[in-house]
């Protein structure tokens, strides 16, 4: 029985390698290693058993995604030329929706308006190669902006509308922009710049070509079931990733129709989907948290959603989600704009941000790899090799680079020196090189990986890890899913970082007693926060990730007016509130902690 799975799944899996990056000599021979030294263990053959479904739906997808941009690559079609087939085949079809206004654009209409700026940039004296900011708030112009700088080779860089000063100066210099266009309110050229958020200091230019472009809508549209006659709901910044690739490209590369809503309103978002008989959704960040927030209307439960794609939906709030707005698939995923190791959870697995198959480990080549504590550094072997985490380790995510390879790549970001520091080198074997994420993840013993946090927001306190990430999700729970910020913060004399939350709320109404009794029930002693801090809001990107550095900054001193700090006094069992003279004591050492 078991040489019979085994070889099963050697014809299942090894046709196919030649088109997933193996070398077909080393993938048969590597794959029939792997699996004879599975055939002594009966563990193994269960966890094959109940993988083996997923696997093949994942590779089903990477194959067609793989094929179609071999052939668009060799044809040398770009996502101008892509879009024009889409227009061929239904010109006079919604493209794009603008819910602000109603107005409607076809596939033909928004040809022309790109048609249009491709002249206006040509005359404008630009030429291929040059940069150009769009400075925006999310419309259909953008679109029609960026695509019709596209078709002459000038490269769009998106800025972040909510920037000012120094951010703003910041990132419109790192591009190498000759111009800005503001608002009055696959070959393997660069496309266009995307921005990363910025969570972690200034944001970088991350450089997007044409096939990353294909390579991230592709994968959304052959992985989560999506069709071309979807509506597709993007309250998303078009200055984001999540907004431009995954969201516009259903309609560009697939001929989906997308609605664009100028800023995200969780009030507004199912009248919309309704409105608008919109069968696919879009979230990012704490999106899904905000709509659990809101009072139940009427038009949660008349809509037409029956998947929500994004990344970010918390593990605490997925099934609650799922039930109460009845949808029938969550397509979560894991991926910076950048990087080259994204991850998806093809089969809807509750909590997951995707996978990694234990059968055949190694025709996606990504990998956790183990850090030293608190930092970014990568542990070493003897032979100087990094180190793999078995299930349930945490470690860093990586990805191994491979120029000639465009779901192995790595274009880095504007500004070398930034690139250079997210590449590490001899990590799966001698001599190569790997994307390193920053991202710390934990994979189960069938290949589930689950975020755990960003590199950095990790601390330790009282000999035990804390995952910054896991509790936030139980206090936003008990407050109602309120915004709730965790980091470390450094005391005096203490080792480790002792754990502070900043939460949205006034202090109102809020029984700490009874909270700390909530906490005590949820959490270890070890991820209590000992500090609270009650603010009017919580600092969020425009993709709704919580800024955590300026708090950090300004650990627990007692701050400005309208925001309150507490101490856990673990001797008397309650919050204190901090003053001057209790903060000085804190620092002094003169309170246990």
């Amino acid at each position: 029985m078991k040489l019979l799975i085994c070889v099963l799944a050697s014809l299942v899996f090894l046709a196919p390698l030649r088109l997933v990056s193996v070398p077909w000599p080393s993938g048969l021979i590597a794959g029939l290693g792997v699996l004879v030294v599975w055939m002594a263990s009966w563990k193994n053959i269960r966890i094959a058993a109940c993988t083996i479904k997923r696997d093949l739906m994942c590779l089903a997808a990477i194959v067609k995604v793989r094929l179609s941009i071999s052939r668009n690559v060799r044809n040398k079609r770009t996502i101008p030329a892509l879009f024009a087939q889409k227009v061929l085949q239904h010109p006079d079809k919604p493209a794009l929706i603008f819910e602000a206004t109603g107005e409607v654009w076809s596939f033909k209409a928004l040809q022309e308006r790109c048609n249009a700026v491709a002249h206006w940039a040509l005359a404008q004296g630009w030429a291929e190669g040059d940069v150009v900011a769009l400075y925006m708030e999310s419309h259909p112009l953008v679109v029609a902006l960026w695509l019709g700088l596209a078709m002459v080779g000038v490269e769009a860089a998106f800025i972040n509308h909510n920037l000012r000063q120094e951010s703003l100066l910041h990132c419109v210099g790192v591009s190498g922009a000759r111009a800005v266009v503001f608002g009055a309110e696959m070959t393997e050229d660069r496309l266009f710049y995307i921005y990363t958020s910025g969570t972690t200091g200034m944001p970088k230019a991350a450089v997007v070509v044409h096939s990353r472009y294909f390579r991230i809508a592709a994968f959304g549209f052959h992985s989560f079931g999506l069709r071309p006659d979807d509506i597709l709901y993007n309250c998303l910044p078009l200055y984001h990733s999540a907004g431009t690739i995954m969201g516009v490209g259903q309609c560009l590369l697939f001929g989906s129709t997308v609605v664009i809503r100028r800023k995200f309103s969780a009030s507004r978002f199912w009248d919309d989907c309704v409105k608008h008989n919109c069968t696919v959704i879009q979230y990012i960040g704490e999106i899904c948290r905000y709509l659990l927030a809101q009072p139940v209307r009427p038009s949660e439960a008349h809509h037409r959603v029956r998947v929500a794609i994004g990344n970010g939906l918390r593990p605490s709030v997925w099934e609650e989600f799922v039930r109460r707005f009845k949808i029938q698939r969550v397509g979560e995923f894991y991926g910076a704009t950048e990087c080259n190791c994204s991850l998806i959870n093809i089969d809807g697995k509750v909590g997951a941000c995707g996978f990694s198959s234990r059968i055949l480990p190694n025709f996606y080549p990504i990998r956790l790899v183990k850090v030293k504590e608190d930092e970014k550094e990568l542990l070493r072997d003897s032979q100087g090799l990094c180190i793999p985490c078995l299930p349930g380790e945490p470690g860093m995510l990586v990805g191994r680079i491979s120029d000639k390879d465009p779901l192995r790549r790595f274009d880095g970001y504007a500004d070398q020196d930034s690139t250079n520091q997210k590449i590490a080198h001899h990590v799966f074997q001698m001599g190569d090189s790997a994307y390193v994420s920053g991202d710390v993840l934990v994979m189960d013993e069938y290949g589930y990986m689950y975020f755990r946090d960003r590199s950095g927001d990790t601390f330790r306190w009282k000999g035990e890890n804390v995952s910054t990430t896991e509790v936030e999700g139980v206090l936003s729970g008990l407050l109602g899913h309120t915004d709730v910020a965790v980091y470390g913060v450094s005391v005096p004399g203490v080792e480790g970082k002792a754990g502070m939350a900043a939460i949205a709320h006034t202090g109102a109404g809020l029984d700490l007693d009874e909270f700390l009794s909530a906490v005590q029930k949820h959490l270890p002693s070890y991820a209590r926060p000992v500090f609270l801090r009650l603010m009017p809001s919580v600092d969020t990107t425009g993709t709704f990730k919580i800024q955590k550095i300026r708090l950090q900054k300004e650990s627990f001193k007692p701050q400005r007016t309208g925001e309150e700090t507490y101490f856990l006094n673990s001797r008397a069992g309650r919050y204190e509130a901090v003053d001057d003279e209790l903060c000085k004591a804190i620092i002094e050492g003169k309170v246990s902690l």
